[in-house]
């Protein structure tokens, strides 16, 4: 059963990565190849091998007594005493510490099923970083290859002007000839400075791709160096559920706060089971006398062995250490009380912090898709005037790179909303899941 448990645990994946198959399946190898999250589940198991422990009847107590020189008495010679005792606590008791014992262990649960959602969010958010490393990297190769062909370009136009100037030395306007042509040979040199800055921003974003693939191995307890899956591409997400429900959710459902409840709900019993610990504790036995028959003048006299039951009873009359534990289980269930109320407050903020990066990156990429389109429609006017008449190709580096930022800025955004999608999911107890 406990088996079937973690496995329903391990796969139940919120629909809200179905794009991605692969990511799915890396879900379910860090849940069952995790280190830490293992240790979680053994924790819980251990927590559970508690109950059959304290909700037993003390061990009976057996007393023997042997006479090296048997006793005389009326009945023969005692030769020796052996004593059986079992001690039954209060009414109730042994139920009591089996159900502390079982809420502690489901309070262990609860801490396994918040190290699972941590564990998920982390290896979310590090693939999405990931795809947006890889992405980023992409868009740069790309404006590299315009960058070549505007260079193509302008050394076409440099050349024409050369050949010009040196046909036309002879002509009164060789001084103007040479002035563009130094200008169109500016022009190239500005290009390929901008091409070894894009340059540059590849070979370090590539050398951020290093620590985040160790890191994403490492979270799935496998060799650093293995290959890594990613989409073509992140499509734009979005909550489906209200966000003051999602919080209504949180508040019901976060494991955090499902630990307190367990953890207060044991004290209970701890405070019940000092109640019961406090009245008498009931003891049944017997007590068995062997006997030896004795002379008597020239006859043998008794022999006959003894069979006595025997009851017992504690009596607690120091009420001192009673009335203190059963103080110390409510002073320890206003503590608990507290920090839910803090774990409360923080996961209140942590659903804010979430929905504000949501909602922002939501925005920023609307935005960034029209400026985008904007941008696209200005670069082709910019681009045919330079073919046309070899002018304006500093706008059409400037309007380049501003296409570029855009570009790099939408794919930071859609990173960034699908992250906030992971947290606010990572909030949720994994059986509840109102995300797309």
């Amino acid at each position: 059963m406990r088996k079937q448990i973690l496995f329903f645990i391990l796969f139940t994946i919120s629909g809200s990565f179905t794009q991605a198959q692969t990511l799915d399946d890396y879900l379910v190898m860090a849940g069952e190849n995790n280190p830490e999250l293992k240790a979680y589940y053994q924790e819980y198991l251990a927590a559970l091998e508690k109950a059959p422990q304290v909700g037993t009847l003390p061990d009976p107590e057996l007393n023997a007594g042997i006479f090296f020189s048997p006793m005389e008495r009326f009945m023969g010679n005692q030769v020796a005493d052996i004593r059986l005792m079992q001690m039954f606590p209060w009414f109730g008791t042994l139920d009591s510490r089996k159900e502390a014992a079982n809420l502690q262990a489901e309070a262990r649960y609860q801490m396994f099923l918040d190290a699972k959602n941590q564990l998920f969010y982390e290896v979310k958010s590090t693939w999405f970083e990931l795809y947006r490393i890889q992405k980023e990297i992409e868009i740069n190769r790309e404006n590299l290859e315009y960058l070549k062909e505007y260079e193509r370009l302008a050394l076409v136009k440099y050349s024409s002007s050369t050949s010009q100037s040196s046909s036309d030395m002879s002509m009164p306007n060789t001084s103007s000839n040479m002035s563009s042509s130094g200008t169109q040979m500016s022009d190239v040199l500005r290009i390929r400075m901008q091409y070894l800055e894009l340059n540059n921003s590849i070979l370090t974003l590539e050398d951020q791709l290093i620590p985040l693939q160790i890191k994403f191995n490492q979270l799935l307890n496998r060799d650093i160096n293995s290959e890594i899956s990613s989409v073509d591409t992140l499509e734009p997400g979005k909550l489906l559920a209200d966000k003051m429900a999602l919080l209504d959710s949180i508040q019901v459902s976060n494991p955090k706060l499902a630990k307190f409840d367990a953890e207060y709900a044991a004290l209970e019993q701890e405070e019940r089971i000092a109640r019961l610990e406090g009245r008498p504790m009931l003891g049944a036995g017997i007590d068995y006398m062997p006997f030896q028959p004795r002379p008597e003048g020239n006859m043998m006299m008794g022999g006959m062995d003894m069979v006595m039951p025997m009851v017992s009873i504690s009596l607690p009359i120091y009420r001192k250490k009673t009335n203190s534990k059963i103080k110390e289980t409510e002073l320890l269930r206003e503590a608990t009380l507290l920090r839910k109320e803090k774990e409360e407050n923080l996961l209140a903020m942590e659903w804010a912090n979430a929905i504000r990066d949501l909602e922002n990156a939501s925005r920023k990429i609307q935005l960034y898709q029209e400026q985008k389109e904007i941008a696209e429609q200005t670069l082709k006017l910019v681009t045919t005037s330079f073919t046309a008449n070899g002018n304006g190709l500093e706008d059409v580096l400037a309007v380049q790179q501003q296409l570029l930022d855009f570009q790099l800025k939408e794919i930071k955004a859609i990173v960034l909303q699908h992250q906030s999608l992971a947290k606010l999911e990572s909030l949720v107890s994994s059986e509840i899941s109102p995300l797309n």
